[in-house]
């Protein structure tokens, strides 16, 4: 497996462990929330239609497909960064306003990663010997 590869799979495990807090006493990380809005597409499809429901999804499927290319796609795994990004980006914003630790450190792996594989893709490692 190549190093960008390895990149992609690492942003959509550490996507799913952003945590969230919200009202008084709701809390999940987003795996837990992804399984329940998967689960009730069949009973509520527009419930996927919200974009901070969609993008974030369609970013992990966007770097889900770049697993299965012989060499990963840089547009396809910029385009699942934002998307996903853009949710984890909130969030971070949000926890830093409300000084909330918690969720604030559960966004720093998925950021940090993102910079890094963006950092790596612009400097054309992609298509070397990795």
């Amino acid at each position: 497996m190549t190093k960008s590869k390895i990149l992609n799979l690492c942003l959509v495990f550490t996507s799913l462990l952003g945590y969230l807090e919200w009202g008084t006493d709701s809390k999940a990380f987003l795996y837990q929330i992804e399984i329940k809005v998967l689960s009730d597409l069949f009973n509520d499809p527009g419930s996927l239609l919200h974009p901070l429901v969609l993008l974030p999804l369609l970013g992990q499927v966007l770097l889900l497909i770049t697993l299965f290319q012989k060499k990963p796609n840089r547009l396809l795994t910029f385009l699942g960064i934002g998307g996903i990004g853009v949710l984890l980006l909130f969030v971070f914003a949000i926890s830093v306003m409300n000084l909330n630790l918690k969720t604030l450190v559960s966004t720093l792996p998925f950021l940090g990663l993102g910079i890094y594989t963006v950092w790596y893709h612009r400097k054309g490692h992609v298509g070397s010997k990795e």
